[in-house]
């Protein structure tokens, strides 16, 4: 096989190894050690510039000693060979380091017995990231040829490391953003925390009955939206959530709460919906359940039940909040609600594009809402 044969399919493998890996150091170490075979040569380097330093650290290499790569520095000023290559994006070819004169050996290469290099630059765009160098202490002299392959096999090293550093900067712009996140979170549900407790003295130190109620129900609303809040918060999914598990969990927290000697079942399907339409679901859910509690059993003693199913509608969701009580007053009008529990519910059923329903469960009460389920296309 040819030398110039040989040379492109290293670079082709080169190519298809720089699109599968993910790890920068590997990335580096496999051009050191591509590059060295494609000039038949034992030693190669692929040096990064510290701005802080003014000067390269050796990233990876093939060839030197024990604790070069990853600690050994090398100046970046145009007076060495891959200093003026980095400065002026010049190929560097010197075949006889002992007689050169334009540039000093740095003492890295006299260590080796290096006499011959080839360096090249290895830019992203604008930003220079370093150089790409090959030595040998020995053999034939480095030619223009030589100095094309090595260029060429540094532009693709150039868009690898350029998709590397895309990667690391969003995988860090994410971890930020995730930081934010919690931050925020921690924030909004340590400050309803304190509304409610605000809430909870206000009522504690209020005489009359019904000013009682009014705060102790403001209480409950803060913290059904904090524990709303919280779930969502918890599932890590910004965009949908399973209603089923997050329905379930809801029951499984008002039943952690204690019921007394009611009992609550929850039975919802598995469907997905956006979160924005989640967390009003979550809501209704809470106010039905709460009103169900306070109301459908005076004894104590009862059942209540949440379902939520597919419509007959398409594309509709079907939710029900069922209690085997004393059911609605006679004269209590569902179209015309006076209460406040009552408002929120009718207004959130609306929210949600449905209209409720109330129907007698002989015995009990029945709420219906059929409403279009918003699920991520």
């Amino acid at each position: 096989m040819s030398y110039l044969l040989r040379q492109q399919e290293i670079l082709a493998a080169f190519g298809t190894f720089a699109l599968q890996t993910h790890s920068m150091e590997e990335l580096l170490q496999e051009a050191t050690r591509a590059s060295a075979e494609g000039l038949r040569c034992d030693h190669a380097k692929a040096l990064e510039y510290l701005p802080s330093e003014e000067q390269f650290i050796v990233r990876a290499g093939v060839g030197w000693k024990e604790g070069i790569v990853g600690h050994a520095r090398i100046a970046a000023d145009l007076e060495s060979p891959a200093g003026y290559a980095f400065k002026t994006g010049k190929p560097v070819i010197s075949n006889h380091l002992e007689q050169e004169r334009r540039f000093r050996t740095p003492r890295l290469l006299m260590e080796h017995g290096i006499r011959r290099a080839i360096n090249v630059l290895i830019a992203l765009d604008e930003d220079r990231f370093g150089v790409l160098g090959v030595d040998s202490p020995e053999g034939e002299r480095f030619t223009e040829a030589d100095a094309a392959f090595l260029k060429g096999f540094a532009n693709l090293l150039n868009l690898a490391i350029g998709r590397h550093l895309t990667e690391a900067r969003l995988k860090e712009a994410l971890r930020h953003q995730e930081v934010l996140n919690d931050e925020i979170s921690h924030r909004v549900k340590n400050s309803l925390a304190i509304v409610a407790s605000l809430l909870r003295m206000q009522r504690l130190a209020a005489v009359d009955p019904g000013l009682q109620n009014a705060l102790s129900d403001a209480q409950r609303r803060v913290e059904t939206i904090a524990n709303v809040h919280d779930r969502l918060w918890r599932s890590r999914d910004e965009r949908t959530v399973d209603l089923a598990e997050f329905l379930n969990g809801l029951c499984e927290q008002f039943c952690a709460e204690g019921l007394d000697a009611k009992t609550l079942k929850c039975d919802a399907v598995p469907v997905t919906v956006v979160t924005e339409q989640a967390v009003t679901i979550g809501l209704l859910t809470n106010e039905l359940i709460t009103n169900a509690l306070k109301y459908a059993y005076p004894n104590g003693t009862g059942d209540i039940s949440l379902s939520l199913a597919r419509s007959e509608q398409p594309t509709y969701l079907r939710i029900m909040v069922c209690d085997h009580g004393v059911g609605l007053p006679r004269d209590m009008d569902t179209g015309a609600p006076t209460s406040l529990g009552m408002k929120l519910i009718s207004r959130l059923a609306r929210e949600l594009g449905g209209r409720p329903e109330w129907q007698n469960a002989q015995p009990g009460t029945r709420f219906v809402l059929d409403f279009p389920a918003r699920e991520l296309r």
